[in-house]
């Protein structure tokens, strides 16, 4: 059973080393690792006082896990001029009301680096911000910043049609 109209003899899914992140049309500089897109509906039991004794359930509230990108440290200041519109160094004064939320796009490659789709997290804003790891001359790795988002929903970017694997 081919899972891919297109490319009729692949089979395997995605890898999830191959993605890219942007906002305000630019692309997240050494961008490294994300965590998950990840939505929950809570739970309502409910029962009737003189029905069957049976629990009920419907669905509740939803809420969006928040979202963490970890990057390398770069020359690139996308990264705190962001977690700067929501809280600015400078005082309350600095924070841009009007630019603060952003809508984010996640894009999953293919092994060719070809966008196969996209999720978009909409009003998307910044909830903690580390500017440098902890330092330590002794270890080997490489400087990571993270940025930590919450976000108002998601939905599937405009999916581009599948592409020929050559």
């Amino acid at each position: 059973m081919a899972q891919f109209a297109v490319n009729t003899h692949r089979l395997d899914p995605y890898k999830n080393f191959k993605f890219r992140v942007r906002w305000d049309n630019e692309y997240v500089a050494g961008l490294s690792k994300m965590s998950a897109i990840k939505r929950t509906t809570e739970t309502i039991e409910w029962r009737e006082a003189g029905g069957p004794s049976v629990i009920r359930k419907m669905p509740g509230r939803t809420k969006f896990e928040p979202v963490t990108f970890e990057a390398g440290v770069t020359h690139d200041p996308q990264l705190m001029a962001w977690a700067d519109l929501v809280n600015n160094p400078r005082g309350d004064a600095a924070m841009s009301l009007k630019n603060y939320r952003k809508e984010v796009t996640v894009e999953v490659l293919n092994m060719q680096a070809t966008p196969v789709m996209g999720f978009i997290l909409h009003r998307a804003w910044v909830s903690e911000f580390q500017a440098l790891p902890e330092m330590d001359a002794n270890a080997n790795a490489v400087a990571i910043s993270t940025l930590k988002i919450e976000y108002e929903g998601f939905t599937l970017a405009a999916r581009p049609a599948e592409p020929a694997e050559t």
